[in-house]
């Protein structure tokens, strides 16, 4: 099975990932690289970006990467585990992620991600574990 492209990847994406504006940048299963622009929408009311966008960030790449590289083997992911600390506002321009493998296992993929600003200052870290189950098999229709 052919990998996607972060072309393909980005064109796929849906829901909130598409509400809060994730763009991936690169997408392998060892880095993932991707920015989300500050909108007041995603801001808290002190004019901070809301600390959900970066748990969502990490867990949307972390996921998409992992999912990417064990769907060939009839595997998906999902979120197991997202602890999310804060350590300087973004309050404008460019939130940058960038997400480091730090464990393949057979159950479980464990990332760290990084959040900087513009001016590439640590702003946030999340540690994320990620779910590798077998994929359950497409709903069948219903008779009629």
């Amino acid at each position: 099975m052919a990998i996607p492209s972060t072309d393909q990847i980005n064109g796929a994406l849906r829901g909130f990932d598409r509400l809060y504006g994730l763009e991936l940048l690169c997408c392998s299963d060892t880095e993932v690289r991707a920015r989300v622009a500050v909108r007041d929408e995603l801001k808290q009311p002190a004019g901070l970006v809301h600390g959900g966008v970066y748990a969502s960030v990490a867990e949307s790449i972390a996921s998409l990467a992992t999912a990417v590289a064990v769907m060939g083997e009839g595997e998906m992911a999902m979120g197991m585990s997202n602890s999310t600390s804060f350590l300087r506002p973004i309050t404008q321009g460019v939130i940058h992620a960038h997400a480091t493998r730090l464990h393949r296992g057979r159950t479980t993929w464990v990332w760290d991600v990084r959040f900087s600003d513009d001016e590439d200052r640590t702003c946030a870290i999340t540690r994320m574990t990620i779910a590798v189950r077998p994929s359950r098999p497409a709903p069948r229709p219903a008779e009629g």
